[in-house]
């Protein structure tokens, strides 16, 4: 997880207003606030070689890919995240401007610091998205990749990808081989 900011607990609008003026990302967790640490090159790319799939796959369609600078807001547990790579499909969201609230798929990709809270605490919460379908975990240097999808009785189902195996996003029909790791 990220670094507890030192900052005194707040409401959500006045996080929104206070993080306006910051030189850095925070995630928001019932009045507490986290700043975002930098990432290594190979997290950046893989994220990137992912958003750059999801655009491209998503043009012309309802559903849109977002990266990182964008916020998810979830109120169910008070809280604002800055998934890795996220799509949605809602009307809503795309006309939304300061954070998005209905994600179909959340990607996030791992790291040393933040693997155990990305698989625990943090996939807990994302659970109670409704509009959420699909999960994914990406190792950037151990080239794994783990999806986990919400079947019709609302269990999550984990489908793992060893190295070199083309990976499927379900939630929105896209198989990605080796360009996930390209230039990392």
């Amino acid at each position: 997880m990220a670094n507890p900011a030192t900052v005194k607990k707040m409401a959500a609008d006045e996080f929104l207003e206070w993080e306006q003026g910051q030189p850095g990302k925070h995630e928001f967790i019932a009045g507490e606030i986290f700043s975002m640490v930098g990432s290594t090159r190979q997290h950046a790319t893989v994220a990137g070689n992912v958003f750059a799939a999801l655009l491209q796959h998503l043009r012309g369609k309802p559903c849109r890919a977002y990266m990182a600078d964008m916020k998810l807001r979830l109120e169910a547990a008070d809280a604002f995240f800055y998934p890795d790579v996220f799509v949605s499909c809602s009307p809503a969201d795309h006309r939304a401007e300061r954070y998005l609230s209905e994600p179909s798929l959340i990607v996030e990709v791992l790291s040393d610091s933040t693997e155990a809270y990305d698989r625990g605490d943090k996939f807990q919460k994302y659970r109670r998205f409704e509009t959420l379908q699909e999960y994914v975990l990406i190792h950037p240097i151990k080239r794994r990749v783990e999806t986990f999808w919400c079947d019709a009785d609302n269990h999550w189902v984990l489908f793992e990808y060893d190295p070199g195996v083309p990976v499927h996003f379900r939630s929105v029909e896209l198989t990605i081989a080796e360009a996930i790791y390209e230039n990392v």
